[in-house]
């Protein structure tokens, strides 16, 4: 199915897949770091927010990181768990609370003390034989969770009750990848290993493309249409989710009319 849809989608990447059309995507804000070591930080704190309205997850992600200052590692080196509470104390973006970004910050934290960066905690997850990113993925959010102070929430998915652990995908997507709009960072990392980021949004999408007759949008669907992608775009097969995700995003109709 996906086969007749290989000229169209290939053509929409070389037509939309620019920086002009970002906006307001939150992945905006990686372009401010250089350094993949500051960009990684920015990124994950960027991308667990990334739910709700598009307006307030910007908001929510400019009041977190001006808080960390122009180093975000620094400002987790620096501080502890009890800094963090005060620092964020009152904050709210939909049900994350001060104390649950507070967590996830100790958790980061915590890798960054152990293994010198988010990118080698990942990494080490990974075996030459997995055909994707998920038991990397699995270790990694393990290993968050274990450093926390206290409980993320739903800002650290559990990835073994099968999640489709969108947020943490489209994070593995703009540090892997590399073209005009994702900016990478991680270059250790394989881009063919990569899971499609799925939400409702693009459940619907891969839906239409009749890439999935599967109802929820879980893991075991983002696998299934990370496969079918993945006959066209074996080396990249998540290529594509920028450019299908932009109608829903800047609310232009006539985005993409293929499907």
């Amino acid at each position: 199915m996906i086969a007749r849809y290989a000229d169209q989608l290939e053509s929409l990447y070389r037509s939309k897949n620019r920086r002009c059309y970002v906006d307001p995507d939150p992945l905006a804000v990686l372009y401010r770091y250089r350094d993949p070591a500051e960009r990684e930080i920015a990124g994950f704190v960027a991308a667990s927010l990334a739910y709700g309205n598009v307006r307030q997850i910007l908001k929510s992600v400019e009041i977190v990181l001006a808080k960390m200052g122009e180093s975000p590692r620094d400002y987790l080196l620096s501080s502890q768990y009890s800094d963090y509470m005060a620092d964020f104390s009152g904050f709210v973006h939909r049900f994350a609370t001060g104390a649950h970004i507070s967590a996830m910050l100790s958790g980061i934290r915590a890798i960054l003390c152990t293994y010198g960066s988010l990118e080698a905690c990942f990494k080490s997850g990974e075996a030459p034989s997995d055909t994707t990113c998920l038991p990397a993925l699995k270790g990694f959010a393990d290993a968050l969770r274990k450093g926390a102070i206290s409980d993320p929430g739903h800002l650290l998915p559990c990835v073994e009750k099968g999640s489709a652990c969108k947020r943490l995908n489209l994070f593995l997507r703009w540090m892997i990848r590399s073209d005009e709009v994702d900016p990478g960072g991680w270059d250790s990392l394989c881009p063919s290993k990569l899971i499609i980021p799925l939400d409702v949004h693009m459940h619907r999408i891969c839906t239409e493309l009749g890439l999935t007759v599967r109802k929820q949008a879980n893991m075991r669907t983002a696998l299934e249409v990370t496969c079918a992608f993945s006959r066209i775009a074996p080396e990249d097969p998540v290529r594509y989710d920028f450019v299908l995700t932009r109608r829903g995003i800047r609310r232009e109709n006539d985005f993409y009319s293929f499907c």
